[in-house]
Parts: structure tokens; sequence; C-alpha cells
């Protein structure tokens, strides 16, 4: 049998640590196309280029294995996925990686990430997805526990499937593979970011704002949410879809308003 097609994104950058993980993990399981961007898009969510020309150039220098084939974009994770999906591929991959990301994506996080944007970006078109992220920011983590887990993750997407329209937020908390507990299958937590714009000056006397800031857990007693999971040692495995409905208060506005 043909091996499955995996598809593999990030917002870090072509050469970042976390995509070079997930790459090595992947070929194992099956081929690999890379698609990724060349400079760090943190922070994007699912921004698209419309004012410049998008450009794709392969990396004949990126990874020696057949079974994998990469290319660099000059665009956000989202305009390589487009470019990924509608332009180098004619058939559908098996599965959409995004990450492994350097820092947290759990609770609020998820909606400005470009990491898990990439991932939505495949499941509108019905392609199961995960995104990756491990809460170390720094440049050297260690990824070998996200590996690890992270293949039986994707080996169960592969066989078991995801719901059309469904990706998965999966974070891992910094820790060697024998101090995580095990998976934890949750939701979002509601939670708050607050912002930190430090004014400060440039060699001109010019001000500029440096963001920074903090997660507010907004419900730290939940035990069935992503970041108490993290926080007690489990990875957590959230799914998301692109449809942000609040059906309750439709339903609200239809008996109140109407």
């Amino acid at each position: 049998m043909q091996k499955p097609l995996i598809f593999i994104t990030n917002d870090d950058g072509i050469r970042s640590k976390g995509l070079r993980a997930l790459v090595d993990t992947a070929k194992a399981i099956g081929r690999v196309l890379v698609v990724a961007p060349e400079a760090e898009h943190s922070g994007q969510s699912h921004a698209i280029t419309t004012q410049i020309p998008l450009r794709l150039r392969k990396m004949q220098d990126y990874d020696s294995s057949d079974d994998v084939t990469a290319y660099v974009c000059n665009g956000t994770p989202v305009d390589c996925v487009k470019l990924g999906l509608t332009h180098l591929l004619s058939d559908k991959p098996d599965v959409v990686l995004s990450g492994i990301n350097h820092g947290s994506n759990s609770s609020i996080s998820v909606i400005y990430s470009g990491t898990i944007a990439a991932a939505q970006e495949a499941a509108l078109y019905g392609i199961p997805s995960m995104g990756l992220s491990l809460l170390d920011y720094a440049p050297t983590a260690n990824f070998s526990a996200v590996q690890a887990i992270g293949s039986d993750l994707i080996k169960k997407v592969l066989t078991l499937g995801l719901s059309k329209g469904i990706c998965l937020n999966v974070n891992f908390p910094i820790m060697s593979l024998s101090e995580i507990r095990g998976v934890k299958y949750c939701r979002q937590t509601n939670g708050t970011w607050n912002e930190n714009y430090d004014l400060r000056l440039d060699p001109y006397d010019g001000e500029y704002f440096w963001l920074s800031g903090s997660l507010v857990n907004n419900e730290p007693d939940a035990t069935d949410t992503d970041e108490w999971a993290l926080a007690n040692g489990y990875v957590a495995v959230v799914p998301i879809q692109p449809d942000m409905t609040a059906y309750a208060e439709l339903e609200r506005l239809k008996a109140k308003w109407q």
C-alpha cells in the first residue's frame, strides 16, 4: 500500500527546530510535503497575503529523504496551506499537521495562533488536521516527548479519522516523556490576555511600543479544560472548528428578539 501523504506547515518559519522535529516524526509514518513560511508569523492568526505577490521556492537542502519534499513561501501559514493544496497537489493529503510550535496555543491563544489557523484552513478543505505546540518558547526546546506522543496521535488521526471540519489543538507541557501523565481530551479554557504595551524610545527619541502580556485563567478550578490538563502534567487535546456561531445565543435571539 502507498504510504499516507502528510502535509506539514508552521508559523515559526522553515528553519525552526519544531518544524524539523515534526518532519522527522512524520517521515517515519508516510510521505511528507512541507510548505512553510520563510520568516516567523507568530500571532498572525488566519491572515492571508493580498498586497504583494506570493512566491514558492523548492528547498533542495532541507531533507535528504526521498519521502520528504519541502517548499518555502514568502506568505503566512494560511497562504502556505492554500498554495500547497491548490497549486502543488492534485489530490488531498491524508492529514495536515501544523507545528511543532514554540510556545503555548491553549485557551484564548488559539484565536491568535498562526499555527492553529493553518490547521483550521485544512479543515475548511475537509482534511483532517492537527496543530501541535510545546509550552517551551526557547529556540533550543526539547521536542522528544512531543515527537513520541505526537506520532501516536498522527497515527490515530490517519486510522480513526476526525469528523469533517474538525481539527485538533494539541498542547504539550514542558516535561520529559516519563513525566507526562497521559493525554486529556478536553475543552478550551475560558481565558483572556492581560496585555502590556511597554512604551519605549528609539535612538532618535521616537516613541514605540513593545507588546508583552500574560494569560488570565478565568476558571482555574475547572478540571475539564486544557489549562488544567497542562498544569497537571497532561497533554491537552481540544477539538475545534471554524464555525464560530454561538448557538445558544442564536436560539435566545430567535426567542426574544423576533
